[in-house]
């Protein structure tokens, strides 16, 4: 592996610009995941902004309980405590949004810290040239009806070489030190990421997803790509990602059956597997 400054908390602190994400902080040499540690704490009254970071997670995961590669002392392992959502959203709205101003805040850490550009596979992987370098995984719990808890984790593949990753996970994992000129000061852009997550939070919060939904289509890989839907318990759709909706939703149109068909309606997905299909 590269050589990759520890993780440290005075680092962290010396360029943390946040009001309230990670004014708490706790940091592990290893952790089963930060997600679940992050969860713990919540569950046990730990206040907004408090953050997990690990140099390793020992049973990191993803989406639907997928393993998540997570070797030490290179990568950001990163959970976040996030109560309340402000007076002027919708919950549905809220928790449909969190995850993808999540994803978006790191476009922009890693665009500033290390210069290097990501996009975003709807809802919230992180590409680096169409291979994934990270993720978004957000929890949530209530305390009441309409005042949710929200556990947003984030992993991102930061200093590990393309050698390094399992050999099944070459063709389809990426990492920002394949396109920087220098290793990452991980330090920094955990500050960093931490700044854009709540500026982007705040926003959604005081202005609603506006000016944000602009931003994620300008980053999506997505939209204009051939791809399928996968959903738990459904049939798949194939067709041509057209749009994202005001609530974050994903607008496929599907393929017509007939070459003269009239165009199919737009179907709004908001939870599934999406794959871009090759042309």
């Amino acid at each position: 592996m590269v050589s990759s400054p520890p993780l440290n908390l005075d680092a962290i602190r010396s360029t943390l610009a946040t009001k309230s994400l990670g004014q708490i902080l706790h940091l592990y040499d290893d952790r089963p995941s930060t997600n679940a540690e992050a969860v713990s704490l919540a569950r046990a009254g730990a206040q907004h902004g408090t953050a997990v970071l690990a140099e390793r997670q020992s049973g990191g995961y993803g989406r639907h309980g997928r393993a998540w590669f997570s070797p030490p002392g290179v990568n950001i392992y990163c959970s976040v405590i996030v109560r309340g959502m402000g007076p002027h959203l919708a919950l549905s709205q809220w928790l449909s949004w969190v995850p993808l101003v999540s994803a978006l805040a790191v476009t922009e850490a890693a665009q500033q810290v290390a210069a290097v550009s990501l996009s975003l596979k709807w809802p919230n992987d992180l590409l680096l040239q169409e291979r994934k370098v990270g993720g978004i995984l957000c929890e949530s719990s209530f305390a009441t009806a309409n005042d949710p808890v929200v556990v947003i984790g984030i992993g991102l593949n930061v200093n590990v070489p393309p050698e390094s990753f399992p050999e099944e996970l070459r063709p389809i994992a990426a990492s920002l030190l394949e396109v920087s000129v220098r290793p990452i000061d991980r330090n920094r852009l955990i500050a960093h990421l931490l700044l854009e997550l709540e500026q982007g939070l705040d926003e959604l919060r005081s202005a609603g997803p506006i000016r944000l939904r602009q931003a994620y289509i300008t980053r999506c890989a997505t939209l204009g790509r051939r791809v399928r839907a996968l959903f738990m318990n459904d049939q798949p759709i194939i067709g041509i990602a057209e749009g994202l909706s005001a609530d974050g939703a994903l607008q496929i149109r599907a393929a017509a059956p007939h070459p003269h068909s009239p165009p199919m309606p737009l179907i709004d997905v908001r939870a599934a597997d999406v794959v871009h299909l090759r042309e």
